[in-house]
């Protein structure tokens, strides 16, 4: 039922001329403290998402510094993930309700999975997002080990039936990480909770510097012309990032730009079965336009490529409806590129509208920013540059890494 993930060793000395030298030295001081401390991760999937994306860096990290961390995923369970998708679109407010099958099949395979962990015992179990949120209400009540529930979606305006299932198997928990503080659920015990915002790894190969013609040359591939200006959005194919008001904002914009071409990108993953029936009603929306390409990991888009997009493109947009956090504009705005997002959910974290990107709500408004972007590239620069150097303050993976160790600190003292 749950598998063990073994990411590739990392060295947090790499990262010592990209941080700030008193937050890497912070780092070697919460670590010390921490010498040998067993952390188990267990989150739905080994690749494929942000949640993923994290704990392949996060979990290296903490054991170049000396913890014990093991990450954990859970094996594919079909009917499981249709179920934990819709509680997941059901917690971010969806209306609705799920049925006593529903609940009892999500409330077994937690079961399952519980009894291949009551053998583990670490210092600190961190369990990520809805999957296998409920897991702790069946394993056995063990005095020194503590417990963290990480929420990276939105409950703040959560859908009341389902929430008044859901929550009560997150009372035993020993604290709760959100991404922001408002998207905290009703009825959460607020000193339990903890704000730790979500950071991308500038060293890993989505993120780490590519050389232009090199870029170029992985995004031609694509049947991109990388002489024409270049729209993307990247994401997970999803109702709430909202693909279909993109083309909408593309198609307006072009009437100024007839070269514009649009590229939406995401990625399939096994607790995310909605996605290809988005992926095809977004063929059909895009009515054979031969400058619109969707495209995904089963097209050859991997972290490299997607890296390669980035850099390419002239504007990227994230147009979300509601958003836990949006990895995907830390990972733009990195690059030095000009961002337009939703306004919503942890965009509003990471964009100042109009000094290091903007903030939109409508096509119409998507489209007048990607205009004036595309109009003066001095511009497009200034906002790109002001927006990496906010990433480098606020949401590398070092800074993960420091808050998390505090975390462990305050549980185990």
């Amino acid at each position: 039922m749950i598998k063990e993930v073994k990411p590739e060793k990392a060295s947090l000395e790499n990262y010592k001329k990209i941080v700030k030298p008193k937050e890497y030295e912070e780092v070697l001081d919460l670590a010390k403290k921490l010498k040998g401390a067993s952390i188990i991760h267990l989150n739905a999937t080994a690749s494929g998402g942000g949640v993923a994306e994290i704990l392949n860096s996060l979990i290296p990290l903490l054991s170049s510094v000396g913890l014990s961390p093991k990450w954990y995923f859970i094996k594919k369970v079909y009917k499981f993930f249709e179920i934990t998708k819709e509680i997941h679109n059901l917690l971010q407010g969806k209306a609705g309700d799920l049925t006593k099958e529903q609940k009892d099949f999500y409330l077994a395979i937690n079961e399952e999975i519980a009894k291949e962990m009551r053998d583990l015992k670490p210092d600190v179990w961190v369990m990520h997002d809805p999957q296998p949120a409920a897991c702790l209400q069946f394993l056995p009540t063990i005095a020194k080990t503590k417990s963290i529930w990480r929420c990276h979606i939105d409950t703040s305006k959560t859908n009341a039936k389902v929430w008044r299932w859901f929550s009560p198997s997150l009372k035993k928990y020993d604290r709760y990480i959100y991404s922001v503080r408002r998207y905290i659920g009703e009825g959460l015990d607020y000193k339990k909770c903890v704000i730790i915002p979500p950071a991308i790894d500038p060293l890993n190969q989505k993120n780490s510097e590519m050389d232009p013609l090199f870029a170029k040359q992985v995004v031609a591939r694509f049947k991109i012309d990388t002489e024409r200006p270049l729209l993307s959005q990247i994401s997970r194919f999803d109702p709430w990032k909202d693909p279909w008001g993109v083309i909408d904002s593309y198609r307006i914009a072009k009437k100024k730009f007839p070269n514009l071409q649009l590229a939406l990108i995401g990625s399939f993953s096994v607790d995310d079965p909605q996605a290809y029936d988005v992926k095809e009603e977004l063929k059909v929306y895009a009515n054979g336009d031969k400058d619109i390409h969707i495209l995904s990991n089963l097209d050859g888009i991997q972290a490299l490529e997607v890296n390669a997009f980035q850099r390419v493109s002239d504007v990227i947009i994230q147009k979300s409806i509601r958003e836990g956090f949006g990895l995907t504009v830390a990972e733009a705005m990195w690059k030095g590129k000009p961002v337009i997002g939703g306004r919503a959910g942890g965009i509003l974290e990471q964009i100042e509208d109009g000094v290091n990107g903007f903030l939109v709500t409508t096509a119409a408004q998507a489209a007048e920013r990607i205009t004036q972007l595309l109009d003066d590239e001095n511009f497009a620069r200034r906002i790109g540059e002001k927006g990496k150097e906010s990433v480098r303050s606020r949401f590398l993976i070092t800074r993960l890494l420091r808050d998390h160790l505090k975390l462990y600190n305050d549980l185990l003292s």
